[in-house]
């Protein structure tokens, strides 16, 4: 990478690396059945993208008065995302080759998500991306999920790469206020893309690089011409 504002590249993983976001909703729509709310829709589900899921299970609890420890939702949660991502969720094809060309230059990359540790290996390990990713940080490790900075900077620490010289690839106004809050540049593709011609709302415009028509706009060489400055 020639510009030294960017030594490494953190990704966030869900709707961003790989095509999971549906995938979380489904499981998160049989979970809230299991616990008698039959109704859970797409569009509530869009108000929790980017959220840990542990935070996005502490909102619901409240939300739907679940009588269920918030440890144990997560656990049967967990148990159902990764029977999903283990047969399903796909690596967007532009992002897959983003990822692939970072590694022919010797860029360092690591994962930054919400999801569990368990999670993000199934899905990486599915998508076939897991030897691009020797480091991957889950919110389970840190005190706090997105819009925290925390795992971004977990992530840039056990890279050995100061904060200020790591870029981060998100989805989300969550992600994307994690990463500014990290002292990191963003590139944001929208995970639920803008309507043409419409401005992206407040806070994908503080994004570095904003990709409002989310991944059928993204290219690997608009990105990587971004990270090279």
């Amino acid at each position: 990478m020639s510009s030294p504002r960017t030594t490494a590249v953190l990704f966030d993983l869900d709707g961003t690396l790989l095509d999971t976001e549906p995938l979380y909703y489904e499981a998160t729509r049989r979970l809230l059945a299991r616990h008698g709310v039959p109704d859970f829709t797409w569009e509530q589900h869009k108000a929790h993208i980017g959220v840990g899921t542990r935070e996005t299970l502490e909102v619901l609890t409240a939300r739907f008065s679940l009588g269920t420890p918030v440890d144990a939702l997560l656990a049967e949660m967990n148990a159902l995302y990764l029977e999903l991502v283990r047969s399903s969720g796909e690596v967007f094809p532009r992002m897959r080759e983003f990822v692939e060309r970072l590694h022919a230059a010797g860029v360092p990359m690591a994962v930054a998500s919400g999801s569990s540790r368990e999670a993000i290996g199934a899905a990486l390990a599915h998508g076939g991306l897991a030897a691009f990713f020797p480091v991957t940080v889950s919110a389970e490790e840190v005190a706090a999920g997105k819009p925290e900075p925390d795992v971004f900077l977990e992530a840039a620490r056990r890279l050995g790469v100061a904060a200020a010289e790591c870029a981060v690839i998100e989805d989300s106004a969550p992600g994307i206020g994690a990463a500014h809050a990290a002292g990191m540049r963003c590139l944001a593709v929208a995970s639920v893309p803008f309507p043409p011609g419409a401005p992206p709302d407040a806070a994908f415009a503080t994004a570095e690089l904003v990709f409002p028509g989310g991944q059928a706009e993204f290219t690997a060489e608009a990105a990587y011409a971004w990270l090279a400055g």
